[in-house]
């Protein structure tokens, strides 16, 4: 698979975050993207459309990040979910692996972690 081909989940509810998320992405190479702006519209989305990787904050409305992942590998258990959160509490970090989470993104969000992450993701 080539960058160009993965289609990439954006779950935020700041549009901000989601519009920083999509500038590194298509700076990479990324142009196939969903956005999302609460837990239950993210797990709709990915059972719809199944994307190749999904970022997805922690604090949202609806269904937090943590329940919407438990949904997705719930549906899908090879999903590959990033979750990403401000509140970079061991709490958090510690459900999100436990839910299995792909990786864990501290905001504000950096282009070279997402490269990082991405890489891994295509490396399998």
């Amino acid at each position: 698979m080539k960058i160009s081909d993965i289609t990439v989940m954006l779950c935020d509810d700041s549009p901000l975050v989601r519009k920083k998320l999509a500038e590194i992405l298509a700076r990479i190479g990324i142009t196939k993207i969903i956005h999302t702006e609460d837990g239950e519209q993210a797990i709709n989305e990915y059972k719809e459309k199944k994307p190749d990787l999904v970022f997805m904050d922690i604090v949202m409305p609806k269904k937090t990040g943590i329940e919407a992942l438990r949904e997705i590998r719930a549906f899908d258990s090879e999903a590959k979910v990033v979750m990403a959160s401000t509140v970079g509490t061991q709490g958090n970090l510690i459900a999100a692996i436990k839910e299995g989470a792909f990786e864990f993104l501290q905001k504000p969000v950096k282009e070279e972690d997402v490269l990082k992450i991405i890489n891994r993701m295509l490396k399998g």
